[in-house]
């Protein structure tokens, strides 16, 4: 396996800035440092490719935000949050919006590194780039400041905001199960993403927990994108034995689930319950009671822009800042059985 930048750093005992700045000879770094890292270059055999120049020394008050759908207003939200301590600290920010696609976030990282941007807030696509170890490394080889939101990356150091979602989704069900219901599907994230897997996770250990079997055809797979939810739906609608409660894992498809729903006239909660992941202000506009697990979406960005704004401060760290903040259910009817 060829020699990384994070190799170097760990044996050295330096942060990821540091080598970047000796492997580019630019920035501030003091002698001795430089002579360990140098050292520790040439004992491991490492050889610079083109991934793996960093950033320009030119400094911007420039920060890079890469989201995977700019549509879905969870990340709306986030980014108000970041926007809003970026304005206080005077710091500018460019939106990459990747399409839960790699190779669109690869670009995306390209072109934040030519814009010399100080360091970036980002939320990783869900394409196995948790065991990619080229992504990893082409995300440690920027050699500026990186803050995960919401997704995180196996195996890496960086700092993140995240969210139990394993919890939010575990009280969801179990809030259907104490209403009665005991046929419960679930319209699950890709489970390339722990926040998809963690939200599945959640809803089998709340049937567990309540004694309940496991129905493996209650289980159905999205891609947190309202198409899914909404042919996803259109499928549950016509299974023989139909649950009697939904629940959706992301606001995007439950907004998908909704509208399959309202074309077959079908009535929530009066022919199935449904609870979804992440508030949707149109509906609450619309005064339509659906119960959802919420997240506190505004706290995570600004949150994450203060934790890359420290990070800024003190490149030199080795300490990895990560908060997981918690989600709220709230019941609004929609989770009911009714005769």
């Amino acid at each position: 396996m060829a020699v990384t930048i994070k190799d170097i750093a760990e044996k050295a005992q330096v942060s990821l800035a540091t080598v970047s700045r000796v492997l580019n000879n630019s920035g501030f770094v003091k002698e001795e440092k430089r002579e360990l890292v140098l050292k520790t270059i040439k004992e491991l055999n490492y050889v610079p490719n083109s991934v793996a120049r960093s950033l320009s020394t030119s400094q911007s008050n420039t920060i890079g935000v890469v989201i995977p759908d700019v549509n879905n207003p969870f990340f709306g939200e986030v980014i108000k949050g970041i926007a809003t301590v970026a304005d206080e600290e005077d710091f500018n920010i460019i939106l990459c919006d990747t399409d839960e696609n790699i190779d669109k976030e690869f670009k995306a990282l390209e072109m934040l590194k030519k814009q010399r941007v100080r360091g970036i807030i980002i939320t990783p696509t869900s394409d196995k780039n948790e065991f990619n170890s080229e992504y990893l490394e082409a995300l440690e080889s920027l050699g500026i400041p990186i803050v995960l939101i919401d997704r995180d990356v196996k195996y890496s150091n960086f700092d993140g905001v995240f969210l139990d979602s394993l919890n939010g989704a575990f009280e969801a069900t179990d809030a259907l199960i104490k209403e009665g219901h005991k046929k419960i599907a679930i319209i699950a994230g890709p489970q390339t993403s722990k926040p998809g897997r963690d939200r599945l996770r959640g809803y089998r250990k709340a049937m567990i927990m309540n004694k309940l079997d496991i129905d493996e055809k209650y289980i159905f797979y999205g891609d947190f994108k309202l198409e899914s939810g909404y042919k996803i739906t259109k499928e549950i609608l016509k299974m023989e034995d139909r649950p009697t409660a939904i629940f959706v894992c992301n606001n995007m498809m439950n907004l998908g689930c909704i509208k399959a729903l309202f074309e077959q006239n079908i009535n929530i909660p009066g022919d199935i319950a449904l609870i979804g992941f992440d508030e949707i202000e149109m509906l609450n506009v619309l005064n339509f009671k659906i119960s959802v697990v919420s997240r506190p979406t505004t706290e995570m960005g600004r949150v994450a822009m203060n934790m890359l704004i420290d990070r800024l401060k003190d490149e030199e760290s080795t300490h990895t800042k990560r908060i997981t903040l918690s989600p709220k259910l709230t019941l609004k009817g929609s989770e009911k059985l009714l005769d």
